[in-house]
């Protein structure tokens, strides 16, 4: 599916773009399969009872934060010393508010502290310490780094460090459109494989890796974090829907086109204003599904 309309609600969900991911083993494919259903249940759930674009896309993100097969949350990738750092975003296109955690730490579901970065302080972006002691005001749920760790991470820094490929990120995100016509996205990761502790890629960056506007569209992004970066990749997306007119679906295939022009590849989930979706990637594959009140919930992987 490259763009598709949608009457009413509608909610998509991604978990990452890559080269690696046709080399996946048929258990990790199916549990990546089950992984976005649970995700697109959880989050339609608050759709179909007419909760709000920005209550969905926390709410699926935060089953995949869970699912160990993604790179977010537990089982998110390794820096090169061997620790976890996270990073995530919300974009809420009602009141164009955007509120975002990184190099986050013990912090179980970093896109709930991204939230409440945007909601109970008058910040956007929040890092390290600040973000655990926001977690321990807000009463977030908090755990040990080694409930983070999965033997699958350790094995990818391993590879890395051997010189092997990194495997695909495995990003994940979500984006909605709900029944009064508002949009929201979320974004979370824990970035590169093998990364130097403390980088930043474009998940938390508002305009890189996610962005929200009722009057244009919700995006959010996943591959490679620099390239999305300089692209100004949401932002890019955001301006050629707003000035040039674009439809969704060229307007993600354009600002692809810009990251690839930086060396970088990856793809996006977007909903623009009228419900329109499109879930574009220019790698092998990427891990992707939508819902909407009709109750369908296919899920993709590669580009069948």
């Amino acid at each position: 599916m490259n763009e598709a309309e949608h009457d009413g609600w509608v909610l998509a969900v991604h978990g990452g773009a890559g080269d690696g991911l046709a080399k996946l083993s048929r258990a990790h494919l199916d549990a990546t399969r089950l992984g976005l259903q649970a995700a697109l249940r959880e989050g339609a759930e608050y759709l179909r009872r007419g909760g709000t674009a920005l209550d969905a896309v926390v709410a699926a993100v935060m089953i995949l934060e869970d699912s160990p097969e993604f790179n977010a949350g537990r089982g998110s990738v390794l820096t090169n010393e061997g620790t976890v750092e996270t990073d995530a975003s919300v974009a809420d296109g009602n009141r164009r508010r955007v509120g975002a955690v990184t190099v986050c730490r013990s912090v179980r579901h970093p896109v709930e502290a991204a939230r409440a970065v945007m909601d109970r302080t008058d910040h956007v972006l929040l890092a390290g310490d600040a973000v655990a002691a926001l977690a321990e005001r807000c009463g977030l749920r908090r755990e040990e780094e080694a409930w983070f760790v999965t033997q699958d991470a350790v094995d990818q820094l391993r590879r890395a460090g051997a010189g092997a490929a990194a495997a695909a990120g495995e990003t994940v995100g979500a984006v909605a459109r709900d029944h009064d016509g508002h949009l929201a996205a979320a974004t979370s990761t824990g970035g590169r494989v093998g990364k130097l502790p403390g980088r930043v890629g474009d998940s938390p960056v508002a305009g890189a890796g996610t962005w929200a506007d009722d009057a244009t569209c919700a995006v959010s992004a996943t591959g490679h974090g620099e390239a999305f970066l300089l692209a100004a990749f949401a932002h890019e997306v955001d301006a050629l829907v707003r000035l040039a007119g674009l439809g969704i679906d060229e307007a993600c295939q354009r600002a692809l086109d810009a990251v690839s022009g930086h060396g970088g590849r990856g793809g996006c989930i977007a909903v623009d204003s009228a419900g329109t979706l499109t879930m574009p990637f220019n790698t092998a594959g990427m891990a992707r599904g939508w819902t909407d009140r009709s109750g369908a919930l296919p899920v993709w992987i590669g580009r069948d």
